[in-house]
């Protein structure tokens, strides 16, 4: 009964990733793009900057930060997928599928700036001058529709806090149990315990731990892709011509044919940064900035960091290293791994190890803050804020024992259903970005920082708690 029920699931899972939500999250993607004439790209650098923007500059002492804010959902974006997955992708696609990957970040940081900002616009404040907000609160808000509301804020509950949140601790488990020969039940309690501390102290608590995390372990991974790259120079010209051959069709890999390299690439690019998904913008409300634009920007610049850095580390050192690995009989996390291990020897496989227990720990914290979030839509007070912690923490300890795997396909579908649910709100009402962007611009241009008065955006209709105080 269980094969069955999974085999169902996973067919399910398929046919709405490969024929519905890839062709969705592209089009909105391109969309978006062309309305913000590639804003998304052409303010890279100043994207950088409104990182370094601290609460002095802000409004209310007591905010999250505009890099805290982008810390919580680099937590979620950056996770075993940037590792395992890329290396799938390779592996069935062909190099070229890392091109694919590379153009849907292009178009996904389009989508993230959109949904990011609505989430600023009309995001609500809590009792202790902190933010919350996220695709639930602006189709409330705009929409007036509760029950399409409720129905997402339920969905990502389940699928973030629950769901992904015990398939990460199943990986971190098996980790742990093959490089630390520690029981699976020992990981699942110390993971328990460690994640339940930071999720009692709420949001600050969540935002100051990925603000140290999140840092140190992207830039880790980074500067060892950076290694295997610098020595491997003298090929590199030879993958850059590799990778765009096989992207066209002018170089086939393994009988992987163009139609698979581009699939496998766009659900790499799209589902690894979860731009357009519906999620991060439940981390974008945190931030107390002068502008909904800026933590739109801050955002975008998450969906680049994951793909084009994270992601990216990854493809150099499968090609680079691994060349007698991918296409092969291993897969997955092995390819890397063995890819690495050719390159700096042994170590490398531990080092990987360590990677995938910070990427999925961290995953696990931003996952279940997206939750809270949710519940504090529903009208959650603090009895039922814990009692959703309580049972966050047990799902940790039972995914690190347990085969979870059928979990993960409903989780998958789950996560489609929010999708589907967001893309289609911001193709109604991402009017309001999209003038909020332009009021941006103006003031930018004008040689002022900035501020939000929402008497000039002339689409908003309706009183914002957050900003007309």
């Amino acid at each position: 009964m269980q094969e069955l029920v999974a085999n169902f699931t996973d067919t399910i899972s398929g046919w709405l990733y490969s024929y519905i939500l890839v062709f969705l999250l592209s089009g909105v993607g391109i969309y978006f793009t062309i309305r913000l004439a590639c804003g998304q790209v052409t303010n890279l650098g100043h994207m950088f900057k409104l990182l370094g923007e601290t609460t002095s500059t802000a409004k209310h002492e007591n905010g999250i930060t505009p890099f805290k804010a982008f810390c919580i959902s680099a937590a979620s974006r950056i996770g075993t997928g940037n590792i395992v997955g890329v290396a799938v992708a390779i592996s069935l696609g062909g190099p070229g599928a890392v091109f694919w990957m590379w153009v849907l970040a292009f178009l996904g940081g389009a989508s993230s700036f959109i949904e990011s900002t609505l989430a600023q616009i009309y995001k609500v404040k809590n009792p202790d001058g902190t933010y919350r907000g996220g695709p639930a609160y602006y189709i409330t808000q705009v929409l007036g529709s509760k029950k399409i509301a409720y129905l997402f804020a339920v969905i990502i509950c389940i699928t973030y806090g629950f769901c992904f949140n015990a398939m990460q601790a199943n990986t971190l488990a098996g980790a742990a149990k093959t490089t630390l020969h520690l029981p699976t039940w020992a990981t699942g309690l110390i993971l328990a315990l460690l994640a339940g501390w930071i999720f009692f102290g709420g949001v600050h608590r969540i935002a100051d731990v990925t603000g140290k995390i999140v840092p140190v372990m992207a830039v880790m991974y980074i500067f060892v892709a950076l290694f295997v790259f610098v020595k491997n120079i003298s090929f590199v010209p030879e993958m850059f011509s590799i990778i765009f051959k096989n992207a066209f069709g002018l170089q086939e890999f393994g009988g992987a044919a163009i139609g698979v390299t581009i699939m496998q690439g766009v659900k790499r690019g799209l589902f690894s940064n979860e731009a357009g998904m519906g999620s991060v913008p439940n981390a974008a409300a945190t931030a107390d900035t002068s502008h909904p634009a800026k933590q739109g920007f801050v955002q975008s610049l998450g969906v680049y960091v994951d793909t084009w850095f994270v992601c990216t580390a990854t493809a150099f050192i499968v090609l680079l290293g691994g060349q007698d690995f991918y296409g092969g009989d291993l897969q997955g996390l092995e390819i890397t791994q063995q890819a690495l291990a050719n390159e700096v020897g042994s170590w490398g496989i531990t080092f990987l190890s360590i990677c995938i227990f910070l990427f999925a720990f961290s995953s696990i914290i931003g996952n279940y803050y997206y939750g809270e979030s949710n519940i504090g839509f529903m009208g959650g007070n603090k009895t039922q804020l814990n009692i959703f912690r309580i049972l966050c923490c047990c799902l940790l300890f039972l995914g690190s024992v347990g085969d979870f795997s059928i979990v993960w396909n409903f989780g998958d579908i789950f996560m489609g259903i929010m999708a589907i649910i967001n893309l289609v709100v911001i193709l109604k009402i991402g009017g309001i970005a999209l003038e909020t962007y332009q009021d941006y611009k103006a003031q930018l241009k004008a040689g002022k920082d900035p501020e939000f008065h929402s008497g000039r955006i002339k689409s908003i209709t309706t009183p914002l708690e957050a900003w007309d105080e």
